[in-house]
């Protein structure tokens, strides 16, 4: 029974053998077709009306011969990605191994062990899906790409067809795109930056995540330096050395934020093979007339403030549309090829005074009205901790008894404040998450506006008003079709109401009054119903403003990206308002009037002591809905 088990176990594991020998001599794929390279179809990105605004065409050019390829960096990826490639086999049956236990250990895929091979034979020719049986083809590829390639034609196809992020493929594009500089002429730490991205394109791309860039450089550097390929000295030269590019994307420098961002989010949802090698359409919410119109009013305001106050200065701006939560409008900075960061998606910033509208639409939710006296005066609060927190006023000074219209208008922080307390903590943070507000800690000091939000947050959140009480969720993209037509993604619509009508025309009213006196102020003012609300944190370090017509809800900010103070004396009216004003006078308004509640009546009253009073001309006398 033994010796048929034994010559059983013999005659499979030759069988097996025969097999794998079999594989290996055959050439099973056409590794000749590496060195040609077709044109891709590259996918569209649409306006609202469906003209192409971008497209993601691939930034590729001519491959770059072994010979060509500085030692340096065949050293830097040596480093950073397979110590043994001239060595071994194809695979790493060590770096198996080690992986496999690893994965082992954690009961999950969390470690691989491809080769520089490996990676060529997974990048060219399958998915980048994490599993076993993708593994096992993989190995079989790169055995085979061993057998019927030298080494140096491995590595000259694995940097011509490497992934650089932003559509740049291969090396020599590269470094076109990052130093404008052809391969040629780079340095040490540039060599070892283009290795840094060969992990993740994503997550390592010194145009997309600078700092992670620099550290993975540097640990790379270190890398080089322990296997003898740089002296001591040559290795702390090169790390400490700064981590500049020049990006030389195409296009509109304010513009290429919303194409990268449409670029990343595609490339997450399809796939970068499907999106630079099919012809998908991307159609966005973008207005291309407002878009232009909102560029010029940020960029020449930027401008001007940029030339007094530093180049530091900077910003983003969200066009909503009020029913739909459409994206008109997105500026993410005020230069894409200074800094790809984009501040109107990505930059959470405390939102100072552009808070209070929620909290008093809370309070009249509550029963507390416009029309209610309350005093502004020193307040000393206690906290849980022990510790004690006094707010106060940006103007430093106290004007004692004052209605809450009143208070909301000039932004008052002692009474907003008394307003927190009074309604309670839970309550306004539950409050705020219905607006979409969420990083909001129950502390007195949220009355402020210490919660923080992204400029699209902001801008749906103040929509909830020009939208008759209705919040909307922001969207950018409206649906992606294939190069048949086939709908492959659907936007959908989220929304619900926060404010029932009566409520929501009361607060419509009330952020009408800052606007009002703007309009008295401006003969050329905007033909339409206008509400808004500015904002500040401690030193200006963020100016905002955030308004609204019936056709158009906008957020925006400006501020430093470090997040410094701007100056004590520096205020939304003399950066974000300008801004907004230019952008608003720029367009025809296609709806003139906001919805206000017919069962509703208008009273007039002093808005310092609350009387009622028929005094129209009087500054003092305000009108409100009841």
């Amino acid at each position: 029974m033994l010796r048929r088990l034994i010559i059983a176990l013999s005659l499979f594991f030759c069988l097996a053998l025969g097999c794998i020998v079999f594989l290996m001599e055959r050439d099973w794929v056409d590794f000749s077709k590496l060195d040609s390279y077709k044109p891709s179809q590259a996918s569209v990105v649409l306006d609202d009306d469906g003209n192409e605004i971008a497209n993601f065409a691939l930034d590729k050019r001519a491959p770059v011969a072994f010979p060509k390829i500085p030692p340096m960096v065949v050293k830097a990826f040596i480093a950073a990605e397979d110590h043994n490639f001239f060595t071994h086999p194809g695979i790493s049956f060590r770096g198996i191994i080690r992986s496999a236990l690893v994965n082992l250990y954690h009961g999950r895929k969390v470690q691989g062990a491809s080769t520089i091979t490996q990676q060529l034979a997974r990048g060219m020719f399958l998915s980048y899906e994490r599993t076993y049986l993708r593994k096992i083809q993989e190995i079989f590829l790169a055995l085979q790409l061993e057998r019927q390639l030298s080494k140096e034609q491995i590595f000259e196809l694995y940097l011509n067809n490497m992934y650089f992020g932003r559509g740049i493929y291969g090396i020599e594009a590269a470094c076109k795109r990052f130093w404008n500089i052809p391969l040629e002429r780079i340095t040490t730490d540039q060599a070892a930056t283009l290795a840094a991205v060969a992990k993740s394109a994503r997550l390592f791309s010194p145009l997309n995540a600078p700092a992670n860039a620099r550290r993975r450089r540097n640990i790379i550097l270190e890398s080089m330096h322990k296997l003898d390929f740089l002296t001591r000295t040559e290795y702390e030269t090169a790390s400490k050395a700064p981590l500049r590019t020049l990006d030389y994307a195409a296009g509109n420098p304010l513009r290429l934020y919303i194409q990268e961002w449409v670029r990343a989010w595609a490339e997450v949802t399809f796939g970068k093979e499907a999106i630079y090698h099919h012809r998908f359409k991307i159609k966005t919410t973008i207005n291309i007339s407002l878009q232009e119109k909102a560029e010029h009013a940020f960029a020449r305001t930027m401008q001007q403030l940029r030339a007094t106050m530093g180049s530091e200065i900077n910003g983003g701006l969200v066009s909503l549309d009020p029913e739909s939560g459409h994206i008109k409008a997105l500026i993410g900075g005020f230069d894409f090829r200074q800094s790809q960061f984009n501040r109107a998606l990505q930059a959470r910033r405390q939102i100072g005074s552009t808070f209070k509208p929620l909290l008093y639409a809370l309070a009249m939710k509550a029963g507390i009205e416009m029309d209610s006296v309350f005093v502004d005066e020193p307040i000393t609060v206690q906290l849980p901790n022990g510790t004690t927190w006094q707010p106060k006023n940006w103007t430093n000074t106290f004007d004692g008894p004052m209605t809450l219209a009143r208070a909301l208008t000039f932004s008052n922080n002692i009474i907003t404040a008394k307003l927190f307390l009074k309604i309670g903590a839970p309550y306004v943070v539950s409050w705020a998450q219905r607006f979409g507000i969420t990083h909001l800690l129950p502390y007195p000091s949220a009355s402020l506006g210490t919660a923080e939000a992204t400029v699209a947050e902001n801008a749906a959140a103040f929509n909830v008003f020009a939208n008759n009480g209705v919040y909307v969720r922001p969207n950018l993209i409206e649906w992606v079709k294939d190069e048949t037509g086939n709908k492959m993604w659907q936007a959908e619509t989220e929304q619900y109401r926060v404010l029932d009508t009566t409520l929501n025309s009361k607060m419509v009213n009330l952020l009408a009054h800052r606007m009002n006196m703007l309009k008295r102020q401006d003969q050329g003012w905007i033909d339409a119903d206008t509400i808004g609300k500015t904002g500040s944190t401690n030193g200006a370090a963020t100016t905002w403003f955030v308004g609204a017509t019936p056709s158009l809800t906008t957020a925006l900010y400006v501020g430093r990206d470090d997040n410094k103070p701007m100056g004590s004396q520096l205020f939304a009216s003399g950066t974000a308002i300008p801004i907004w004003v230019s952008f608003y006078k720029a367009f025809r308004q296609h709806k003139k009037h906001f919805y206000i509640d017919p069962q509703l009546h208008e009273y007039s009253i002093d808005w310092v002591t609350g009387s009622p009073s028929d005094r129209r001309d009087d500054p003092d006398v305000v009108t409100l809905l009841r």
